[in-house]
């Protein structure tokens, strides 16, 4: 680890450390400047388009100059509470940019105005769309961050139980597979996170379950039926409390006889991969073999 994230990461603890029962609309201000601040940095180089949907607004993120004919699509974290269209505009222009490819994020539904399975059946939304845009599913690959993590694995589960086709494949970044926070990390790593705090977790999974089972497989991927899934590629920090939803989430995907690999970035947090470390440069550079291999880049 060099100076500049072992530097980064004091500062995340730091904040960490003094965080209280932060204010929904504060993190969604966070997050649309962050998002900002991204699409900034790349913008020279792609174009934007926004689609409007009945209950949500999307937008697509194109290079000017591609490189394949594939699509992602991309949904954003954000504890299912927080992130709109120019946070997920953010990361999906650092996708597009450096893979040359087409990217199209949502800014699906939120609690607590809209609670589970809104977010998923915008998610669903989204699908249906690009496919009837003209997207074969072979051409298609999900990523998430966090709550867009387990999104992606929702949505996987319900085109299974629809008999719809699959993506070419799956792409998360820490991703929040069990809102009822079984895992033996979300207490052994409490005290190592410096991105999230249990009660923040809690907070967010009751606002976005509203009543709900949280053990429902929609809700939590972790306890679906996973055969079928197709190939996914997981991404996870070593310190971070969600540790456990994905290390259990890829053994169940083994298990179910999945194509699935794990990457777990020892002393690193929660969605580490977007905040342009060192240590990125390995993920990216992976992300862009399984493109290579899932949808033929050229």
């Amino acid at each position: 680890m060099d100076i500049a994230t072992i530097t980064l990461r004091e500062a995340l603890a730091a904040k960490n450390k003094n965080r209280g029962e932060e204010h929904i609309e504060n993190t969604r201000k966070a997050q649309e400047r962050i998002g900002k601040l991204l699409e900034k940095l790349y913008d020279r180089n792609l174009y934007y388009q926004n689609v409007m949907f009945r209950n949500f607004i999307g937008s697509w993120v194109a290079p000017s100059e591609q490189a394949n004919d594939g699509v992602i699509i991309y949904l954003h974290g954000g504890g299912y509470c927080c992130g709109n269209l120019e946070y997920a505009k953010g990361f999906a222009s650092v996708l597009a940019d450096k893979y040359k490819i087409r990217v199209f994020c949502a800014a699906y539904r939120l609690a607590p105005e809209y609670p589970f399975p809104s977010a998923l059946d915008d998610a669903l939304t989204v699908y249906d769309y690009i496919r009837k845009f003209g997207y074969e599913n072979e051409k298609i690959i999900l990523i998430g961050e966090s709550a867009g993590g387990g999104l992606i694995n929702s949505l996987c589960l319900k085109l299974r139980d629809l008999n719809q086709p699959m993506p070419a494949g799956i792409i998360s970044i820490s991703p929040w597979t069990d809102l009822t926070m079984s895992g033996d990390s979300f207490n052994s790593k409490a005290s190592d996170d410096v991105a999230l705090n249990r009660n923040q977790i809690k907070y967010y999974a009751n606002i976005y379950t509203g009543g709900a089972d949280a053990s429902e497989p929609y809700i939590s991927p972790l306890y679906g039926d996973l055969n079928g899934f197709p190939p996914s590629l997981i991404f996870v920090g070593g310190d971070e409390i969600l540790l456990d939803d994905s290390v259990r989430f890829y053994e169940k995907l083994k298990k179910a006889g999945v194509e699935c690999e794990i990457s777990v970035g020892e002393g690193l947090w929660h969605v580490y991969p977007l905040y342009g470390i060192k240590e990125s440069k390995a993920v990216y550079d992976r992300i862009r073999e399984f493109l290579n291999e899932k949808i033929y880049m050229k």
